[in-house]
């Protein structure tokens, strides 16, 4: 069974930073696409970064140069480093994780969210 558990969220003042992890298990760890998501109040859900079996990244243009993900193998861990943050980061934010079809990513598994609160 697959389970993606987020850890690190929380408040903190504009330009400040937060770490995310996400504690993967129930699959092997590689094969999957894993990404982050989040969803403010009123929002729609948005992919904010993800990473691919072979290393490649994607971010969202309102987070480019703020936000860093990478993949720890040896934990099977997701970590989403945010520096620079902004009120309009706040939101909830979700781990992802799914297979690859050709160049895309199936999003078949969802952590529980975190919180991040950004005050101004």
């Amino acid at each position: 069974q697959v389970q993606l558990v987020e850890a690190g969220g929380g408040s903190v003042q504009a330009g400040g930073s937060l770490r995310f992890s996400c504690a993967a298990s129930g699959y092997t760890f590689n094969s999957y696409c894993m990404g982050w998501f989040r969803q403010a109040p009123g929002k729609e859900r948005e992919r904010v970064s993800n990473i691919g079996g072979d290393g490649n990244t994607y971010y969202a243009e309102s987070v480019q140069g703020r936000f860093t993900i990478s993949k720890d193998n040896a934990k099977n861990d997701l970590p989403l480093q945010m520096n620079s943050l902004k009120p309009e980061d706040t939101a909830i934010y979700y781990c992802a994780a799914g297979p690859k079809y050709g160049s895309s990513c199936a999003w078949a598994y969802w952590g529980q969210g975190t919180q991040v609160t950004v005050s101004s």
